[in-house]
């Protein structure tokens, strides 16, 4: 038996939006994502906040989150919808 699918497997990268540290502990990833990080997640962003005139920027946090996904792909010497030919 000749494979003639080889899916790849990907893995997609995402952070959450920047938030107060002390806000970012109960921060979820968006569905179908998992939550890489722990606690407050990464201090490596910042956060405005627009206060009057004036807008502010101050350290803040945000979590990484990866989700796996299939690619269908056809092995090599084969092709189409159904992984034909050779």
């Amino acid at each position: 038996q000749v494979k003639k699918q080889c899916d790849q497997k990907l893995l997609i990268r995402m952070k959450t939006k920047c938030l107060p540290c002390s806000l970012n502990l109960d921060t979820q990833c968006p569905a179908g994502y998992t939550k890489i990080t722990n606690g407050a997640g990464t201090p490596d962003c910042r956060y405005y906040l627009e206060i009057k005139a004036h807008t502010l920027s101050f350290p803040g946090c945000r979590h990484r989150c990866v989700k796996e996904f299939e690619q269908p792909e056809c092995c090599q010497g084969h092709w189409g919808p159904d992984c034909m030919g050779k």
